[in-house]
Formats: C-alpha cells, structure tokens, sequence
C-alpha cells in the first residue's frame, strides 16, 4: 500500500514538472533559435537507515537535456541576420567576460557600432569584439566573416571587419543556463570550429513542434488524472481496510 502512495505522489509532482517544461517549450515555439528542452524520469526504491525492505518507490528526473536538432531556416533578407546551418554554434562574450554560446542570430550593432545580439551580449570574433562603421553595409559570409562596404565612397569595395567565432562542442558537454544560452559544463571556451557553415540573410526558427507539444500535453493531463485515481483508490481500500478491522 504504502509503495502506490510514494509512487503515486512522486509521479504526480513530476508530472507538473514535465507539464511545465511542456509549456515552456510551446511557449517558445516563434523564439529564433530554441532548443526545446527535455525532461526524462524514472523509478527508483527509496534507500536510507531505518527504511527496510525496499517496498517504498519515488521518482526522480534521470536526464535533462535538449532537442539538438536543427530549427526550419526562414530567409528575413536582413543584413544582420544569420543563421547557423547544421551543427555549430554563435559565441557570445556576457557581462562578467565569460563565453556563451546561442542559435539566435538576429543581431544588432550598440550605439558603439559593436555587434550584439538582441539581449546585448557581445558577439565574439576573432580578434575581439566586431565594430561596425558608421555609413557601411554588412555582408556575411558562409565562414561567419563580417565585411563592410561604405555607401559613400564609389566604388566600394567589402572590407572584412571580423569573423564570427563559430564552435560546434558536442551536446553531451553543454549546458542550458537560467539565461536560455549553453555553456560548456566545465566554464572553459570552445574552440572555433572552422566547419560550421551560416546563412546571411537568414535565422533558424524554434524547433518545437506545436502539435506534439499540444499532445504531450494532453497525454501528460490524463497521466495525471491516473495517478490522482490511483491515490483515490487507496484511500478507498484502507477506509474498507479499517472498517474489517473495527468489525474484529
């Protein structure tokens, strides 16, 4: 009896987390390049002094992750649009100095002219931080190189003002953090990939899927609903329990 309750009410408290991490997902499904996040659990018997024999089970989360998969390329014609295309991912340098790595590309230049990205984190390039000039227009190519052409002088030709640093460390070694950027799990920086490939003029969409989200949510509602029953049933049975005894 007493293994169902712990069963039950552990399944029922992850339950509201998956259910959670469900909308997230949904709720991001137009955020330009999200990872969908996910959940895994799994059933263990409860150890400690004094427990006993194992007849107490509780769940726990075994594994989270992301959904490492590409997002649908959407082409905006945007100068400062990229998107990464395949594996790999844009470096970032944040506030304190410390390397992030996002899919994001819909960039921005500061009123420094620097490149950022929408939230304001530095762009990181091979030589540092990448500055645009004032009365230019960007290109980026396929390698991640920035070049400016001046709409001033005639004729113009591209001058390259930085690369990109591109990275591609495996999924096993990052990180989501409270910030929605990956980091390697040790803090240390990727190395530049020099294979990773990206599209200017173009970001990569979430790769969410609206309908699977849609139903998961339905399946976890009634997975829900069973868990709740089987609490519901054991109140039962020990109510008839007692009542067996007090006619004893």
């Amino acid at each position: 009896m007493d293994r169902l309750v712990y069963t039950a009410a552990t399944g029922l408290k992850h339950i509201m987390d998956q259910q959670a991490t469900t909308s997230h997902n949904l709720a991001n499904v137009s955020t330009t390049g999200f990872r969908a996040q996910i959940d895994a659990f799994r059933a263990v018997p409860l150890q400690g002094e004094g427990v006993g024999l194992p007849t107490r089970t509780f769940v726990v989360s075994s594994t989270v992750g992301a959904d490492m998969s590409s997002g649908p390329l959407q082409v905006t014609g945007r100068d400062l649009d990229v998107a990464v295309k395949g594996q790999g991912w844009i470096a970032v340098q944040l506030a304190d100095g410390s390397e992030a790595y996002t899919r994001n590309g819909a960039l921005e230049m500061n009123t420094n002219g620097v490149l950022t990205t929408a939230n304001g984190n530095v762009i990181m390039g091979d030589g540092g931080p990448i500055t645009i000039p004032p009365d230019t227009t960007v290109t980026i190519g396929g390698d991640g190189t920035v070049s400016a052409i001046s709409t001033t002088t005639q004729p113009a030709t591209p001058t390259p003002l930085g690369r990109i640093k591109l990275v591609n460390p495996t999924a096993q070694d990052l990180v989501r953090g409270d910030d929605g950027l990956f980091r390697l799990k040790d803090g240390s920086p990727a190395p530049v990939d020099p294979n990773v490939v990206v599209a200017g003029g173009a970001l990569e969409g979430s790769n969410v899927n609206a309908i699977d989200s849609m139903v998961d949510m339905i399946s976890l509602a009634r997975s829900f609903d069973m868990q709740m029953k089987l609490l519901q049933n054991t109140e039962n049975n020990e109510a008839k329990a007692s009542q067996l005894l007090a006619l004893g």
